[in-house]
């Protein structure tokens, strides 16, 4: 019995002293780590070229010096085939189209001759988006805002027609002329042997198919015929809105010869004095203006361009504002349109009127208009 209780303080005593040995071996006696701190990342070297950039805006044509050229670094893998990396590789070199300050040069940009620069096309063509075209229509001082519109403003472009009424079959202009048929005679009596007809009326123009109409009141019906041709209806819409002037006037070209004013008959020039220079004449107005359209849009306005070299349709030209893009559905004017619309009456037909008669809308001269010369009799 005492002999078991001494193992058991023995193997007691022994635990207690591994627990030791592990406390001191963990604290004081196991080596420190030697472990560093982190560090910032370090830089990552990026590689860069020297390219040729301008400095300032060229216009088409002109040689570039070294003045308007300066080098500037980009990243290596920015850089494409056609940039250059020394400043005598573009110098005397020529723009090949109007370039802007700041713009990087690549070899598409420049040509060596005016030889080369002549082949690259019209500078107007430059100016037009990929899948639009630009088509000229004529103008005059009413039709387009008085000659305020310039390159680069927004327009809308109205059109007015003048319509009437056709025979289906004849497509000629209502009424028809009516005519006597004569029929066949037989042979050997006088007149033809085949059917025949001639304008009934005696004229050469003939006379126009009326109708039959009731007379109220009487009750008899009478055949009405036109005592004029018939009258067109006019109507005007809003074409096309939003459109890009692109040049106004006739477009710089080398071989058309300046025009020279033919001299008017009678009129004398005023004299010159010695030493004193002729005043240069004012530019004539300009008398076509070009829009960039859609491909389906020039198709339209080549279709009214005819119209209107017959007097058959008119195009006016509304200046927008520089700051408006947007689009308006409006509707088309017509002569009943605009009564309804404006509330404007149909006058009355009343027991008096004013002298002298008047029967045309006439436009008051304007001041700056070209008025005809009339020829002054021989004395």
């Amino acid at each position: 019995m005492r002999r078991g209780r001494i193992f058991i303080y023995l193997a007691f005593i022994i635990i207690l002293a591994l627990v030791a040995f592990v406390v001191v071996w963990q604290r004081f006696l196991q080596p420190q780590s030697t472990a560093q701190p982190e560090g910032p990342a370090p830089t990552p070297i990026v590689e860069t070229v020297n390219v040729v950039v301008l400095t300032q805006r060229v216009p088409r044509g002109t040689p570039l010096e070294p003045s308007l050229l300066n080098l500037v670094p980009i990243q290596r893998d920015l850089f494409i085939e056609g940039m250059f990396t020394n400043v005598n590789e573009v110098d005397g070199r020529l723009a090949k189209f109007d370039l802007e300050s700041g713009i990087l040069l690549t070899n598409g940009m420049l040509v060596s001759s005016a030889e080369q620069l002549s082949d690259t096309g019209s500078t107007a063509a430059l100016s037009i988006p990929r899948g639009m075209v630009a088509v000229s229509i004529p103008i005059s001082r009413l039709s387009s805002v008085s000659y305020a519109p310039q390159s680069g403003d927004h327009v809308n472009v109205i059109v007015s027609l003048l319509m009437i009424d056709l025979d289906t079959d004849y497509q000629t202009k209502l009424p028809n002329m009516a005519g006597v048929v004569i029929a066949p005679g037989t042979v050997g009596e006088e007149g033809p042997n085949y059917l025949t007809a001639q304008v009934s009326g005696g004229g050469e123009e003939g006379t126009a198919v009326g109708k039959a109409e009731l007379v109220p009141g009487l009750g008899q019906t009478v055949y009405s015929m036109p005592t004029e041709q018939q009258r067109p209806r006019l109507v005007s819409q809003s074409l096309l809105q939003d459109v890009v002037i692109l040049k106004v006037g006739n477009f710089p070209y080398e071989g058309l010869p300046e025009p020279t004013p033919e001299p008017v008959e009678g009129e004398v020039a005023p004299p010159v004095e010695e030493g004193q220079d002729q005043p240069p004449e004012p530019p004539p107005a300009p008398d076509v203006i070009t829009l960039i359209v859609t491909p389906q849009d020039a198709i339209t306005l080549n279709y009214l361009l005819y119209y209107q070299a017959a007097l058959g349709s008119q195009l006016t030209l509304a200046l927008r504002s520089a700051e408006d893009d947007t689009r308006v559905a409006t509707e088309a004017v017509t002569m009943q349109y605009l009564l309804e619309q404006y509330n404007i009456p149909v006058p009355a037909k009343l027991p008096y009127g004013v002298e002298p008669r008047q029967d045309q809308v006439v436009l008051p001269p304007l001041k700056n208009d070209v008025q005809p010369q009339t020829q002054q009799p021989n004395q």
